[in-house]
């Protein structure tokens, strides 16, 4: 494999249209209220992406170091576990994209609020600071908070609350009641992505010490909680289109749950975490579905 392949292993790319989901709900919010801005659009969207990337690079090398990635490991085999980059490239690739995150920061802020608005600046600049922080720190060091079952609420936080909530206020700079529903409904979904792949990865990580939520309350209760996950999704989701909607069409983004309610079926059949892998990308599609039906109905139609 050339080193660009490794690269983009490192990358998983396939992980991009769930972490976009939320700036592309934010937008298509911002876009129902009156409020479009192309620029900052696009240059949030790229943002995203390097936060992704900056945090793929830090799972990859945070697991690689620690020996989590080894044999046992259930899933796609990671760049360092499999030897097709070194601690040092990765170490290079996690400060260049951190740096690129930054860069792209400032690019967005700037078509967002220009270089008068000083207060909102600042905060989203420390907020973007935050993020890059939590992308790294979820596997990487000591005090990784990944191990220590606290990437749950990271993962709603920045994925969904922050994610909405933020590129709703770069367009508008309000925030309102209704836009937290659907924040909520793509926390709920991200986290559930999280906690399907620690549902696969119970045995490995239990044996890692990985002391994900997973593995704290047992492979019974997670499955339980993320039925809870995904029900709190769709609920939100549905207020918020029954509070708002202005013709049939804006339902559409409920379709979204149809193979959700599939997969959850699938969850419930399954008995051994290894064959939760496969649903690991119909959840993560099945998000992305929704966000880019709820941006045509509610920004275009």
């Amino acid at each position: 494999m050339s080193k660009f392949s490794a690269w983009l292993n490192a990358a998983r790319l396939r992980t991009l249209p769930l972490s976009i989901s939320g700036i592309v709900i934010g937008t298509a919010l911002a876009g129902f209220y009156g409020y479009k801005n192309l620029p900052v659009f696009f240059s949030g969207l790229l943002t995203t992406i390097a936060f992704q990337v900056t945090s793929n690079f830090a799972n990859d090398y945070g697991d690689g170091v620690k020996g989590t990635d080894n044999e046992n490991r259930i899933g796609p085999k990671r760049a360092l576990q499999n030897g097709l980059l070194s601690r040092k490239e990765l170490k290079y690739g996690i400060v260049f994209s951190a740096i690129l995150s930054l860069i792209l920061v400032v690019t967005v802020l700037f078509f967002a609020f220009g270089w008068g608005n000083r207060k909102y600046f600042i905060v989203f600049a420390v907020l973007g600071s935050l993020s890059i922080w939590a992308a790294i720190k979820y596997t990487v060091g000591t005090s990784a908070y990944g191990y220590k079952g606290y990437g749950d609420i990271f993962v709603f936080l920045f994925f969904g609350l922050l994610a909405v909530l933020g590129s709703f206020f770069l367009y508008t700079k309000f925030i309102n009641t209704f836009v937290w529903l659907p924040a909520i409904a793509v926390g709920a979904l991200s986290t559930g992505v999280l906690n399907l792949n620690n549902l696969r990865d119970f045995e490995s990580d239990k044996l890692a010490n990985k002391n994900t939520v997973i593995v704290k309350i047992g492979y019974k209760y997670g499955k339980i909680y993320h039925y809870t996950l995904l029900g709190v999704a769709f609920i939100s989701m549905f207020f918020f289109i029954v509070y708002n909607y202005e013709f049939w069409y804006q339902f559409l983004p409920l379709i979204a749950f149809v193979p959700i309610t599939i997969h959850i079926f699938k969850v419930i059949k399954t008995e051994a975490p290894v064959l939760l892998d496969a649903e690991l990308k119909k959840l993560a599609l099945s998000t992305f579905l929704m966000s880019i039906l709820f941006y045509i109905t509610f920004n275009y139609l």
